[in-house]
């Protein structure tokens, strides 16, 4: 009860630590900044569903950050609570409460120095990333020392050690890394062009305790990338390479008969001019697993540290289109990036494909412009298995660099916007989605369309409605849903919504469910505050690519948040 207390006045204490602190700010030069927010959920029971509330249905999830600047020195911490419990499938490391990270920074125009906590990101984060996702229940930060070194605006160069936050502790692993980033332009004297290039360096040192194991205790993963623009175009290339290393089993042990080394290969391209923009993306990855321990972490039979994110160093989002509708977001991919033989058919050592973004304009007071002009977007992705040969017992694979194994996903799709007036505006999608539900989690392969209707109206600057419709027509699984939204707001500071998805074509009559919400929000300032009531579909829910997987439940939900 006394942590509770002093949580929620934490907010107060800040305020008038801030308001001191303006008052001495040009005697001591002292800044103080940060924020607090808080996600409080209360399960209650679902006749309907079938659903009843677990144990501690009053759960809530507790940020306090702030930070003190005083010259070239910043320090900081961030207070968590989860009480009584942290969310649904949330990282059952995080529970309780505590000092979740801290740290003390130094910093010149050449020099910085950091102990402590530290999120960094290596390239496009395959080798490392540190990072926090409070919506994912992310939050893998290295526990150690930093040095970034600026000799000149051309060049940076990064250096670190530590171990990766688990809940309110580290892991075992020791992580070592360096990082460079070089732009060339002054060398070889650039006017409409730009040139830069980068490597990197992780190691990762973990004690073994298997006799005779057939790896090093130092996992060593090497990078190197390459960017170039001119004018309107731009390129971009990225190669990974991990030394070889025990793969896990299918129970997620440690196989000392089963080791191999991983890479991937990233390329980016694209075009941006007056009305037409192209992006293109392809990767493959071969055994990318990276985590700070070897062996994840097991909570029961069924679940371990790699159901929630927990102890990844590495960053490896799914490359498709994020789509904001609901009935888009039901089958969603995430990335295959590691070894993972189920069984004697699946057997997977990553994936290969791409995606490609084309964005146009039809010009104003043209046939298809009209008078306000007319936006087309169109977007396709597609993912695969690696082709090669694979062998379930002895576990061994042997990949082909080119070409494509077993379809994971795809997606293709549609977006027009179209404005009629200065007040109303209109959105109109088609997405046509394929999910290989046998490979990525088990069940029947899915074909689905989608159509989604969306109308804005403004009634003034600070004033609108938006109405959505939309609808899916699935082959199998749970089949055919029904969705629509309407979204009222009234200023600056009010809003409200009220969507429903329906599952009205399932096989089995029981199964027919609304999963239906209704909520609202005020802003005032730096401060926000939700409320919603309604029902959470079970499923994956996905941030940037990066994805959790959250449990049926029905309840009400508050969110505050503020900044200082």
């Amino acid at each position: 009860m006394k942590r509770k207390l002093l949580f929620l006045l934490l907010p107060l204490v800040t305020g008038s630590l801030y308001a001191q602190d303006t008052e001495t700010e040009e005697k001591e030069e002292v800044r103080v900044y940060g924020g607090f927010e808080s996600n409080i959920q209360w399960y209650l029971n679902d006749s309907g569903r079938g659903i009843e509330h677990p144990s501690t249905p009053l759960r809530s999830n507790n940020y306090f950050l702030t930070n003190y600047q005083y010259g070239r020195f910043t320090a900081g911490f961030q207070i968590e609570a989860y009480e009584d419990n942290g969310l649904l499938n949330y990282n059952p490391g995080f529970k309780g409460g505590g000092v979740g990270t801290y740290y003390l920074n130094y910093k010149t125009e050449k020099l910085e120095l950091t102990a402590g906590y530290f999120y960094e990101q290596f390239g496009s984060g395959l080798l490392l990333r540190a990072w926090e996702d409070r919506a994912l229940g992310i939050n893998t930060a290295l526990r150690g020392g930093r040095v970034l070194f600026r000799p000149s605006d051309n060049v940076r160069l990064t250096a670190l050690f530590g171990q990766q936050r688990t809940g309110f502790d580290v892991s075992e692993g020791r992580i070592y890394g360096f990082d460079s980033d070089i732009n060339l332009n002054s060398l070889f004297k650039f006017e409409q062009s730009d040139l830069s290039f980068g490597v990197s360096y992780v190691g990762r040192y973990e004690k073994v305790t298997i006799p005779d194991p057939n790896f090093d205790e130092l996992t060593n993963a090497f990078a190197g990338r390459i960017n170039f623009i001119h004018n309107s175009f731009y390129i971009s290339g990225e190669y990974n390479y991990k030394q070889k290393d025990a793969i896990l089993d299918v129970q997620n042990r440690i196989n000392n008969d089963f080791v191999k080394p991983g890479n991937a290969i990233l390329l980016n391209f694209g075009y941006t001019g007056t009305g037409l923009g192209i992006d293109a993306t392809v990767r493959r990855m071969e055994n990318m697993s990276f985590l700070s321990e070897r062996e994840p972490t097991f909570v029961d039979a069924t679940s371990s540290s790699l159901n929630f994110n927990d102890k990844v160093l590495n960053f490896v989002p799914a490359l498709t289109k994020q789509h904001h509708s609901n009935l888009a977001n039901i089958y969603v991919f995430q990335a295959q990036g590691k070894v993972d033989f189920i069984d004697q058919p699946i057997m997977k050592a990553g994936e290969t494909g791409g995606q490609i973004d084309i964005f146009y304009e039809f010009a104003k007071e043209t046939a298809l412009g009209g008078k306000y002009g007319t936006k087309i977007a169109l977007n396709a992705s597609s993912w695969y298995n690696l082709p090669g040969q694979y062998r379930f017992t002895p576990a061994d694979y042997e990949t082909n660099l080119f070409g494509v194994g077993e379809k994971y996903f795809s997606d293709y799709n549609l977006e027009i916007k179209k404005r009629l007036s200065e007040t109303l505006l209109t959105n109109f999608y088609y997405i046509n989605q394929y999910y290989n539900t046998q490979w990525l989690q088990g069940g029947e392969e899915v074909n689905s369309n989608i159509v989604t209707g969306e109308v804005v109206y403004n009634f003034d600057t600070t004033k609108s409605v938006r109405v959505e419709a939309e609808h899916m027509w699935a082959d199998a699984d749970r089949k055919n849903w029904a969705g629509g939204t309407v979204e009222l707001n009234l200023n600056d500071k009010y809003s409200f919504y009220v969507w429903d998805i329906y599952n009205y074509g399932n096989d089995d009559s029981a199964k027919q469910t609304h999963y239906y919400n209704v909520g609202g929000a005020y802003r005032y300032g730096a401060t926000r505050m939700a409320l919603n009531y309604g029902r959470q579909r079970g499923g994956l829910v996905c941030v940037g690519g990066v994805c959790r997987f959250v449990p049926e439940s029905t309840g009400f939900t508050v969110s505050l948040s503020t900044a200082f």
